[in-house]
């Protein structure tokens, strides 16, 4: 017979994680676009760019702790 498994808490608590870690990331971001607002139009091109892809690199971790518990 199979044991029942018990749900993790770490799925809906890393859910929360990464949903807060978006949220701030976003505010900073915006925080600075008073002042990117000022750059060429390509710098600002590659700032959001750079900004929209850097989010991610937290994530990686943040998921491999919530399926296995590995840091």
């Amino acid at each position: 017979m199979d044991r029942p498994v018990t749900p993790s808490w770490r799925k809906p608590a890393g859910m929360l994680l990464i949903v807060a870690i978006i949220i701030l990331w976003a505010m900073l971001v915006a925080s600075l676009s008073g002042v990117v607002g000022q750059w060429h139009w390509v710098l600002q091109l590659g700032f959001y760019v750079v900004a929209g892809i850097v989010w991610i690199t937290p994530m990686k971790p943040l998921l491999r702790w919530m399926e296995g518990g590995r840091r």
